[in-house]
């Protein structure tokens, strides 16, 4: 009876030995397997227990580990190609844009009937309308690359956004549009790369003169939240879910747009982790970004 209770108490001892044996073991996999996620590499997971349980686990989430890798890799090498390729094509297409350009304006300069000069106007229309949507895609494609070519710098939001407005009183005054303007008195200044600062207002404020039904809001709030809003019966709640999706537009504006304008707002706003929101509401649609 006595060597029995020996034998059973040396068994509980080697099962609880064991038991935390794999414990330890499973925590070390556990580890491991957060850190490869965590970065890029193709190192794979080891393990220093001998049981074959937990051997054999190691060895299907590295099966697993490798398949993901795989299709990761496909994904980005992919993904890399269709940027280099529109970026070929972008410019490629300017070279001859270019060309067409200053042939035009020769042109221009020579005598022509009302009728030559008419067909003219209607194709120098159509060229300034292609090299924009060349120098938009030319220029996304870099954006979409992920490289941040430039230090975070003290920007007044306030300063910036009298300036944008500014430079669209031209367009603005051909619209007929008279802007409400309301911005606060607080000197709002953030670190942040200025040029995305810059083309996240300029694209927003073309962006509602895109779409607006002939009145625009742009205030800037002591928090330093932007709010552009603009009357559009074009769009819908809907539409307003995809507005900051590649190569969306509206039906009625699509052949005066690549649809990369908020998109780019939308890039330029995450990589400096500022709030970005939309909505639609009483035939209004606005447009806010958290500096």
């Amino acid at each position: 009876m006595k060597y029995l209770l020996i034998i059973l108490v040396a068994i509980n001892i080697f099962l609880f030995l064991k038991i935390v044996a794999m414990r330890l073991s499973l925590k070390e996999l556990r580890e491991d397997y957060e850190e490869r996620a965590r970065i890029h590499t193709n190192t794979l997971l080891t393990v220093s227990s001998r049981d074959r349980r937990v051997r054999e686990l190691a060895s299907t989430m590295n099966e697993t580990l490798v398949k993901l890798r795989d299709s990761y890799n496909r994904y980005e090498n992919g993904d890399q190609e269709i940027k280099r390729a529109i970026t070929n094509i972008s410019h490629d297409l300017r070279t001859p844009l270019t060309a067409i350009s200053g042939y035009l304006e020769l042109a221009q300069r020579k005598e022509m009937t009302p009728e030559l000069e008419k067909y003219l106007q209607v194709i120098e229309g159509r060229t300034m309308h292609m090299k924009k949507l060349t120098e938009e895609l030319f220029e996304y494609s870099i954006i979409a690359g992920g490289e941040v070519t430039e230090e975070r710098k003290e920007v007044n939001i306030g300063r910036m956004l009298e300036d944008c407005i500014m430079g669209y009183y031209p367009s603005l005054k051909e619209r007929g549009i008279t802007p409400e303007v309301d911005i606060t008195e607080e000197k709002i200044v953030r670190n942040l790369y200025p040029s995305y600062v810059e083309r996240i207002m300029n694209n927003l404020v073309s962006n509602a003169l895109k779409y607006s039904d002939g009145d625009l809001e742009i205030s800037l709030s002591d928090e330093g939240k932007l709010r552009v809003a603009n009357s559009s019966k074009e769009l819908s709640t809907v539409d307003v879910n995809k507005l900051f999706d590649r190569f969306f537009s509206v039906e009625s504006a699509r052949s005066n747009s690549t649809g990369l304008g908020l998109s780019i707002v939308k890039t330029f706003a995450e990589r400096m982790d500022c709030s970005l929101d939309a909505s639609y509401e009483d035939g209004k649609i606005a447009i806010e970004v958290g500096f």
